[in-house]
């Protein structure tokens, strides 16, 4: 405890004007109570700046650093082997340390190619978009995979050049019989770049499925239907279809219903008629306004299209239920029926050669 202070008691110091000084290399702040605080000069925020040229380009350049220093240590062992051998005639490393120079080798190459090609991958941007990572890994993994092949093969006493050929025929096959995986795989890559869906989207993939897009993997992509039951596509099978998106580029879209009135209700009524029933409708948006158009003039009635927009795609049934029901009852207050379909009665006599001999007298035959 502070001499001159009483536990519990606050003590209240005010500032008195004109009575800062400097001292010390730093302001004293002399209050009320005769004591000089020291005030310090706020921290200095360190300002982010944008790296130099010479800096993004060692950083560019520092994954790099790694394989080109494996490279580097192979070259000079495989240097120094040759001058031992040369001078004192004998090979320091032996057959087992030669070939494991020689994967080495290949395995490094591997690597420093892997890194170049994931350095330009990462520059390129697409549609503004970033390249998915899952590229860079398959053609990585293709690349060590040609390394460990060429080096077993060149261990097992083939030549560089029937190695790489070997190894070119051996991925040759190992893709024939993963060809479907492949393809999957390199579709999915496809759609990561062109996105033209993104997770929490609804998407209809004609002939495939209409649902939310609830994952989108290396091999297949996933929707959840309105009913609530997934439903797993292909990639491949995905990027050959015609995709509609209910969600881009934003969520409001417009749907359209269609209804016949028959002629004994003019175009005008009813087009006014069900334009109301439309706007009492819940769930639709009222801007912009839904409307009603006449879409075409039948010999058995006229043809309205009801044309609404919607906030989301998963309220479309639940909107389109109440838009019936509004329109029933419209149309039972206006006493204004369907139209129905024409009928031909056709009446076959006794002794009568008609179409339609055979049938028993006087039973009707009708014909829509």
């Amino acid at each position: 405890m502070r001499r001159g202070h009483s536990p519990g008691r606050r003590r209240t110091l005010s500032l008195l004007p004109g009575r800062v000084r400097p001292g010390g290399g730093r302001l004293k702040v002399t209050l009320s109570g005769g004591a000089d605080v020291p005030h310090r000069p706020p921290c200095r925020e360190r300002r982010s700046r944008a790296p130099s040229a010479r800096e993004a380009a060692v950083i560019r350049l520092r994954p790099l650093i790694a394989p080109a220093l494996l490279l580097l240590g192979i070259a000079g062992m495989t240097f120094a082997q040759a001058e031992v051998s040369r001078r004192f005639d004998m090979a320091p490393l032996g057959r087992n340390g030669q070939n494991a120079l020689q994967m080495a080798a290949y395995l490094g190459v591997a690597w420093l190619l892997s890194r170049i090609l994931g350095q330009l991958l990462a520059r390129l941007r697409p549609h503004s978009r970033p390249v998915p990572k899952l590229l860079g890994d398959l053609v990585s993994a293709l690349l060590f995979l040609t390394a460990i092949v060429s080096g077993v093969l060149l261990i097992l006493g083939h030549g560089a050049g029937s190695a790489l050929a070997g190894s070119g025929v051996m991925l040759a096959l190992f893709g024939f019989a993963i060809r479907n995986v492949v393809a999957d795989t390199l579709s999915g890559i496809a759609l990561g770049l062109e996105a033209p869906f993104r997770i929490g989207d609804w998407v209809d993939i004609e002939g495939l499925g209409k649902g939310r897009v609830v994952e989108i993997g290396w091999r297949t992509t996933r929707l959840l239907t309105r009913d609530s039951t997934y439903v797993i596509l292909p990639n491949s099978q995905v990027s050959r279809q015609r995709i509609v998106n209910y969600s881009a580029p934003r969520s409001e879209f417009r749907a359209q219903m269609e209804i016949k009135l028959g002629h004994a209700t003019p175009a005008a009524e009813g087009a006014e008629l069900l334009h109301k029933a439309l706007r009492d409708a819940p769930l639709i948006r009222q801007s912009p306004a839904p409307d009603v158009r006449i879409q075409a003039i039948e010999p058995d009635g006229v043809r309205y299209a009801l044309r609404y927009w919607l906030g989301r795609f998963d309220h479309e049934w639940d909107c389109r239920d109440a838009i019936w029901r509004e329109v029933d009852a419209a149309l039972r207050r206006a006493g204004i029926s369907l139209p129905q379909p024409p009928v031909a009665m056709l009446y076959a006599r006794e002794g009568g050669a008609v179409p339609g001999a055979g049938m028993p007298a006087s039973v009707p035959v009708a014909m829509r």
